[in-house]
């Protein structure tokens, strides 16, 4: 965890930015690649709307959510998809559950 997730982009364009985004990402929040999950939505835009990427996690420091969404729209930028929304939702650990339980109740790792 955490996870990204893609909207309104296609499969091939995102072959070559995932690897560098989740490389990026893991740098930057001092989490282990393996552990950042991507999925990519297939979504049909009913009014117009941009293509965006939403990273759901953890609250961090101001400045790493930063970074990262600095770092991530240089990728874009290099791959020739500069207008992308990037936006965090910010999970509750006492809200998230494995395996019925808070997460609160495990002991980190």
């Amino acid at each position: 965890m955490p996870f990204i997730r893609f909207r309104g982009f296609t499969g091939h364009q995102l072959e070559e930015v995932v690897p560098k985004i989740t490389e990026q990402m893991s740098l930057t929040s001092n989490i282990p690649q393996e552990r950042i999950k991507a999925e990519r939505y297939d979504v049909q835009a009913l009014t117009p709307s941009p293509a965006s990427i939403e990273i759901v996690m953890f609250q961090r420091d101001q400045e790493i959510h930063n970074r990262m969404a600095s770092s991530i729209y240089v990728i874009l930028v290099k791959a020739g998809l500069p207008d992308v929304h990037i936006f965090f939702s910010i999970l509750e650990p006492t809200l998230y559950y494995k395996q019925g339980k808070p997460l609160t109740d495990y002991p980190l790792n």
